[in-house]
C-alpha cells in the first residue's frame, strides 16, 4: 500500500468482520497493519532506534495477549528489517478504542471491527491498560509457566492501583509512574534474551540487598515460540531525588570555576598531581581545597564508595553462573581485541572523514591521534591476559554521571541495560570492574569541559587557562575516587589485580571509552570532539 493510500485511510477506516479477540488471526488485518500505516507510526516514535537506517519492511514476529477478566490487549513483537541487511525487534502493545476524542496523537490505524468504528492505538496511552498491567504484576503467582510471565518481589505486597502517568521524555524505553511510588519501564527495543537491566536489578536488589539502586519489585517476561525468555517490563521502586549526578556535577563545577575569579586564584600557581594516583583527602593540598571546596571532594568519595559496593555485590556470587567472577583467559582476549580493533577502525575512518570540521586544539589533537594511530592500535592489541591476576565480573557497562541519582548527599545507581552499541550477548560478558570506573572518569572529564563550554562568558579567563585548571581538577577528582574505590574493594577481597595491573586496565578502558565517544562527537557536535581527543592524548602521553 502506498503512503498516499495510508494517509487517505485515516478518514476511511479499514473494515473487518472479526471480533477484537480474533483480529490478530486475520492475515488480511496483519497485512494491512504491517503496511506503511505502521511504518509511518513507528519511525516517528522517540524510542525507535533505526532512524539512521532505511526501513525495508516490518514483520510480525510474535503476538500475545495481555489480559485480565475478559479485558484483552495485544503485545506485538515487531521485526523491523532494514535495507542495510540487518533487523531490530520492538515491543508494541495495542488497544482498540472507540471514543473519537481519545489519543488523537497516538492513533496507529482507523478501523471498523464488526461494524464498530474506532482506532488502534499504542495501549500504553490507555489508563485501563496501565492499570491491568500493574494488577497482573501485583497479583502474580510465585511460579508462572504461561507464555506471558508476571513476577513480583516480596517487597511488592498489599499494593492497590491508585494512579499512573508517563515519567517524561525518554529515548529508548517508556516508563510509567504508579501511585507516585513505583516505576514500570517498558523496554521498546527488545532482544532474544533476558534484558541485563532486569537481571542486574533483580540480582542486586533481591539476592545481594544492595541498597543504592532502586529495589526490584516485579517484571513481565515473554516466553517466545523458540522458548527464549524475553524481558518486556521491569517494575522498580521510585527514588525521590534531587536530579542526576550529571546536573549536580555541572552546578558544582560552575561554582568551582567561578571561584577562580572570586578567590583571585592564579591557575599557573595551582599545585598539580600525577594521573591515576590513589589519593585521600589529606593528600589534597590546601590551595586545591580552598579553590574547590571540601564538599565536592567528599561527594566524590561517597560515589566511589557506592561504586565499590556495587562491584563487591556483583563480584561475591558463587552459585549463579551468570554472576560468578572469572579470571582472564584466551577467549575473553580474542573477543576484546576483535571488538576493539573493529571500533578503532570505525573511529579512524570517522576522524579522517570529519577532520575538516575541526579547528584549534581539537584539530591539533586529531592530528596527534592520526600520527599515533599505529601506537594506539598496538595498545589495544597488547592485552596479555597471562600477566593479569584480577577477576572479571558482570558490570554496569554504561556507567556515567547520568545513570546516577542524587538524594540527600547520597547516590543511587540505575539503568543496567549496558552499552547501547553492543549486542545483548556482549553486554553480558564479564569485564574488569575498572571499566565502569573508566566510564565514570570519562564522565567527570566531560562534566569539566561541558562546564567550560557552556559558561565561557561567565569566566574572565582564556580557554587555555580554563582547560589547564580543568585538567588539574580532573586529576584530584579521579585520584580521590580511585583512593576510596581501591581501599573499599580490597577490604572486601574483590580482586582487581596488583597495582600495575590496575593502572594498565584503567588506562586501557579509558582509551576504549574515549575512542568510543569520538565517533559520537564527530558525527553530532564536532566542537566537543576536543573532550575525547584530550582524553586520548592524556593516555598516550602518560
Amino acid at each position: 500500500m502506498s503512503n498516499q493510500s495510508a494517509i487517505s485511510s485515516v478518514s476511511s477506516p479499514f473494515q473487518f468482520n472479526k471480533t477484537w479477540e480474533e483480529l490478530l488471526d486475520s492475515n488480511d488485518f496483519v497485512k494491512v497493519f504491517l503496511s506503511d500505516v505502521l511504518e509511518d507510526y513507528i519511525i516517528k516514535q522517540r524510542w525507535y532506534g533505526g532512524k539512521a537506517s532505511k526501513l525495508k519492511y516490518i514483520e510480525l514476529a510474535e503476538f500475545f495477549r495481555i489480559q485480565q477478566k475478559g479485558e484483552v490487549y495485544y503485545g506485538l513483537i515487531l521485526e523491523v528489517n532494514f535495507v542495510e541487511a540487518f533487523y531490530q525487534h520492538y515491543f508494541l502493545p495495542i488497544a482498540f478504542v472507540t471514543d473519537e476524542n481519545f489519543a488523537p496523537k497516538n492513533r496507529i490505524l482507523p478501523i471498523q471491527i464488526n461494524g464498530q468504528k474506532g482506532f488502534i492505538i499504542d495501549a500504553i496511552n490507555l489508563e485501563a491498560f496501565r492499570k491491568l498491567v500493574f494488577e497482573r504484576i501485583a497479583t502474580a503467582e510465585p511460579i508462572d509457566t504461561t507464555k506471558v510471565q508476571y513476577h513480583k518481589s516480596h517487597l511488592f505486597n498489599d499494593v492497590v492501583y491508585e494512579s499512573s502517568r508517563f515519567m517524561g521524555l525518554e529515548q529508548s524505553n517508556t516508563s510509567l509512574i504508579y501511585n507516585d511510588r513505583y516505576v514500570l519501564k517498558f523496554f521498546r527495543r527488545i532482544f532474544a534474551d533476558k534484558n541485563p537491566d532486569y537481571e542486574m536489578s533483580r540480582f542486586l536488589s533481591e539476592k545481594k540487598g544492595f541498597k543504592n539502586t532502586p529495589s526490584y519489585l516485579g517484571s513481565i517476561n515473554l516466553v517466545d515460540s523458540d522458548n527464549v525468555n524475553i524481558t518486556i517490563g521491569l517494575m522498580q521502586e521510585m527514588i525521590t531525588n534531587q536530579g542526576d549526578a550529571w546536573d549536580y556535577m555541572l552546578k558544582e563545577l560552575h561554582n568551582v570555576f567561578c571561584n577562580l575569579e572570586h578567590k583571585n586564584i592564579k591557575v599557573e600557581n595551582l599545585p598539580n598531581t600525577e594521573l591515576y594516583q590513589r589519593l585521600t583527602i589529606s593528600d589534597v593540598p590546601p590551595q586545591i581545597i580552598d579553590w574547590v571546596g571540601l564538599k565536592l571532594f567528599l561527594q566524590v568519595q561517597t560515589l566511589a564508595k557506592r561504586t565499590a559496593e556495587m562491584h563487591i555485590a556483583l563480584g561475591s556470587e558463587f552459585e549463579e553462573t551468570a554472576f560468578t567472577p572469572e579470571h582472564y583467559n584466551g577467549d575473553y582476549t580474542v573477543w576484546l581485541k576483535n571488538k576493539m580493533l573493529y571500533q578503532f577502525q570505525n573511529r579512524l575512518n570517522t576522524i579522517e572523514n570529519n577532520i575538516h570540521k575541526l579547528e584549534g586544539l581539537a584539530l591539533e589533537l586529531a592530528n596527534e591521534f592520526l600520527d599515533n594511530k599505529n601506537a594506539i592500535r598496538k595498545r589495544f592489541v597488547n592485552f596479555d591476559w597471562t600477566k593479569l591476576k584480577g577477576e572479571r565480573i558482570r558490570i554496569h557497562g554504561d556507567y556515567h554521571l547520568g545513570q546516577v541519582l542524587v538524594k540527600d548527599d547520597d547516590f543511587y545507581i540505575l539503568d543496567f541495560e549496558g552499552e547501547p552499541e553492543s549486542t545483548i550477548r556482549d553486554r553480558k560478558v564479564k569485564q574488569p570492574p575498572l571499566k565502569d570506573v573508566a566510564g565514570l572518569f570519562r564522565s567527570f572529564h566531560y562534566a569539566i569541559y561541558a562546564t567550560i563550554f557552556n559558561n565561557q562568558d561567565a569566566y574572565p579567563f582564556n580557554q587555555e587557562n580554563l582547560f589547564k585548571a580543568g585538567e588539574i581538577l580532573y586529576r584530584y577528582i579521579t585520584g580521590l575516587f580511585l583512593g576510596t574505590y581501591v581501599t573499599e574493594t580490597q577490604n572486601a577481597n574483590l580482586n582487581l589485580g596488583y597495582n600495575q595491573e590496575r593502572i594498565f586496565i584503567l588506562k586501557y578502558c579509558l582509551l576504549e571509552k574515549a575512542v568510543y565517544e569520538l565517533g559520537y562527537e564527530l558525527n553530532s557536535r564536532p566542537q566537543w570532539a576536543v573532550i575525547p581527543l584530550k582524553g586520548i592524548s592524556n593516555i598516550i602521553n602518560h
